[in-house]
């Protein structure tokens, strides 16, 4: 498939098949991903928070377009740039900014950070630090549904470096010989880390190219568009819930930062950051949203609630207390507690 594009008409009547409500809620969800990412970055800053994070400024419009898409019950499966698809499925800023700067008002009390952030409530099953080992993982969620008659479908997101690791290759041809209800998301930020990977890998499309080897349709998308993301998103979930196994998407997007906290980003040429800007997926979207007719104060009062709700966690964050010493050794094992089961 050839990379889809929304072109809007300019219209409010026409090409709308995704209506105000539901562009509402993909903006929305964007701007709550970039303002509390930009504000995790300020806290970096401010030492508040210690470590590492890998922000996803410049990519929202994938985790907004598929969140968006999901049912309540879909399980979504992150890599450790997971802040925004734990936002996208509606952990509140306050609980994600808690987890970072591990205060005990956080999403795992404090325990997990940046890397590691889950919520089974709102279906976030983890993020995961080693490359691909979460594609097995979400096969084997997608089973217990196929097996279990239930409907829900499990999301994968990865970025364009897992396609050279052997788990990818592994998960696709299990799931598409299963069958499974699976949707694999390739975030194609254009670098694995520190290296472009088109440097590295034999096909133009990296996770596209590879879609045919098991049978699947090749499908590369405009990432930074999340109307394109949302309807992609949206055809993925309705061919998995009717039983007839997995899509491999791939996204193409671009990170507005570096690696993670630590990296510059020097390895870029010069002017490729500023171009990916001009394509900023909130720029389009508002005026996407224009564009179809919405008042501007409805975009308006989005970005100061936005922008308030951001404030008022990151006041409550700092307020709160760090994390008592004595869970320090609970929730290791299932049981809840540390002692190893033999």
């Amino acid at each position: 498939m050839a990379l889809q594009n929304e072109r809007p008409s300019g219209s409010a009547g026409l090409n709308d098949d995704i209506g105000e409500k539901k562009r509402l809620e993909l903006y929305r969800t964007q701007v709550v991903i970039r303002e509390a990412e930009q504000r995790a970055f300020d806290l970096f800053l401010q030492n508040l928070v210690k470590g590492t994070s890998h922000l996803s400024l410049g990519q929202e419009a994938v985790a907004a377009g598929f969140a968006c898409a999901m049912q309540k019950g879909d399980l979504s499966f992150c890599t450790y740039r997971g802040h925004a698809h734990t936002l996208a499925r509606g952990v509140s800023v306050e609980k994600v900014l808690g987890e970072l700067m591990q205060r005990d008002n956080g999403l795992m009390r404090g325990k997990g950070g940046s890397m590691h952030l889950t919520s089974e409530e709102h279906g976030v099953m983890g993020s995961y630090a080693i490359i691909g080992a979460h594609l097995p993982i979400a096969c084997g969620a997608a089973w217990r549904a196929q097996y279990k008659g239930d409907k829900d479908v499990s999301v994968c997101f990865f970025g364009d470096g897992t396609t050279n690791i052997g788990a990818f290759h592994e998960a696709l041809n299990f799931a598409a010989v299963w069958k499974l209800p699976v949707v694999f998301v390739c975030e194609n930020n254009l670098y694995m880390e520190y290296t472009p990977i088109g440097d590295v890998t034999a096909v133009k499309s990296p996770a596209g190219d590879r879609a045919a080897a098991y049978g699947l349709e090749k499908i590369v998308i405009d990432g930074n568009d999340a109307d394109v993301v949302y309807r992609a998103a949206r055809a993925a979930f309705e061919k998995a819930r009717a039983g007839n196994g997995p899509s491999l998407i791939e996204c193409l997007t671009y990170r507005h930062s570096g690696h993670s906290r630590a990296d510059p980003a020097k390895y870029r040429p010069e002017g490729e950051l500023e171009k990916w800007k001009l394509r900023d997926p909130i720029k389009i979207y508002k005026d996407r949203l224009k564009q179809f007719g919405v008042r501007p104060k409805a975009i308006d009062d989005i970005d100061a609630s936005v922008r308030q709700e951001v404030d008022d966690a990151t006041e409550a964050c700092k307020r709160a207390p760090m994390p008592p010493l004595d869970i320090l050794t609970t929730d290791v094992y299932a049981d809840g507690g540390w002692a190893w089961r033999n």
